[in-house]
């Protein structure tokens, strides 16, 4: 067993001084059975603990990683930012250099709004949709995580689902009335919202690939009917691409699936995993934002110029050929190294993969939405999760998360993730053998 004496000391010391003693929720390890590693630094695709314990890491931050911790491109961009300042309130050249990065990749994008987060993203998306249209009500689907904006976390994913939170506590009934859920890969569900609610729904968001139920890849059709839907309704769809942006390929899964949102919204990705989002769609759209329009959005530290040369840097790095295909090459090798543990051992599990992100669910079925997920045995991912810990391997301390590679894993790292994987799925079956 690994040694995380210091870590257990600084929790207990964060106890005392933060709500929970962490300051994002899934961070606790609150369903995993033990207490959380506190981290001392990173490089490449592993993370040391301040107890000197060594991991390779397939959190990555939540998914900007891409080129893993410490890229020398991405850290000497931000150095040299630093030396000329870390913050203005005040616009800078390396927002627009990002701004026009985003929009030549990224598919249907002609103007970007920066914002410091996904969850403002995501917010100020909602806002812009609602005044675009005149409209107040939103579809969302069960299981997607938008961010812990109020109207955002009824149904919602992600931690909210780990810790079993009941409803919305501290979002008013007025607000969470204005939230319609739909069943995520049914698009049915949600041609029944607009026929109860017509003329009345201002957007429909969608996490296009869900990473906070797990990773659950749409159906074929599904996305497309959401875009027919729209179209139909006069309602604007919103991709949720914080997740996917730049990481299922480089315009996102607009792009991978062929299918246009009106508005997209990014996050810490486009930053290489400093503090930052973003939302970006066409100039009509667009031009409802204060200054040229009414619907108002401010932030002190939007288009951080240390944010934005970190995110120039890596955006710039992901344009190179071959990237996504050595990404997804890795992503795919985890996901058979992960099916061929649960053959050998046999336990009831089953795998979602699209690109470099991946889930185990430890249930028998096939999971293609939030009801199929819940299904899941979560005790015994608290087991497996226990051993991949022991073994040296970071992974979400959640059933409901997602699995991250990045360019900085190798082969090896992948096909030892597979081995640690098969012991930790024999004790999963050795623990049930015991019930």
């Amino acid at each position: 067993m690994l040694n995380h004496s210091a870590s257990k000391s600084d929790f207990a010391h964060a106890r005392t001084v933060m709500p929970g003693g962490v300051n994002s929720p899934v961070r606790a390890f609150a369903k995993v059975d033990c207490d959380p590693v506190f981290y001392d630094h990173a490089r490449g695709c592993r993370v040391w603990d301040v107890d000197g314990n060594e991991y390779r890491d397939f959190i990555c931050s939540w998914g900007p990683m891409i080129f893993g911790h410490g890229d020398p491109d991405v850290m000497d961009a931000v150095r040299a930012q630093l030396d000329r300042g870390v913050s203005y309130g005040a616009p800078c050249e390396a927002e627009l250099r990002l701004a026009d990065k985003i929009c030549e990749v990224v598919p249907n994008v002609e103007q970007v709004r920066m914002v410091s987060s996904g969850t403002e993203a995501t917010m100020t998306a909602i806002r812009l949709a609602r005044g675009y249209t005149h409209r107040d009500k939103l579809i969302k689907f069960a299981g997607n995580y938008h961010g812990h904006s109020d109207s955002l976390l009824v149904s919602a994913g992600s931690g909210v689902a780990t810790l079993g939170i009941p409803g919305t506590p501290g979002v008013t009934a007025g607000t969470a009335a204005d939230t319609l859920v739909a069943r995520y890969n049914d698009v049915d569900s949600v041609r029944q919202l607009m026929r109860a609610n017509p003329g009345e729904v201002a957007a429909v968001i969608v996490e296009p690939v869900s990473g906070n139920m797990g990773v659950v890849p749409p159906e074929p059709g599904f996305l497309q009917g959401l875009r027919e839907a729209c179209d139909e309704s006069g309602a604007l769809l919103i991709m949720d691409e914080v997740i996917t942006g730049f990481r299922v390929a480089l315009g996102g899964a607009q792009q991978l699936f062929g299918v246009r949102g009106d508005l997209v919204t990014f996050g810490k990705i486009i930053g290489a995993g400093f503090p930052v989002g973003c939302i970006a769609g066409p100039e009509r759209i667009m031009e409802s934002l204060a200054p040229d329009g009414p619907v108002y959005q401010a932030g002190t530290l939007s288009g951080n110029p240390v944010a934005m040369e970190a995110g120039l840097a890596q955006l710039t790095k992901l344009c190179e050929p071959g990237v996504y295909d050595r990404l997804n090459a890795l992503g795919a090798r985890l996901a058979d190294e992960l099916r061929d543990a649960i053959a050998q051992t046999g336990v009831h599990a089953t795998v979602n993969q699209c690109g470099s992100l991946a889930t185990v669910f430890f249930t028998d079925r096939t999971v293609r939405s939030w009801d199929d997920a819940a299904t899941c045995d979560t005790k015994a991912f608290a087991r497996y999760f226990d051993t991949m810990l022991d073994e040296g391997f970071l992974i979400a301390p959640s059933q409901f998360e997602a699995l991250f590679v990045s360019l900085a894993h190798t082969d090896q790292d992948i096909d030892a993730f597979g081995a640690a994987a098969r012991k930790a799925l024999e004790g999963v079956v050795a623990s049930r053998a015991d019930r």
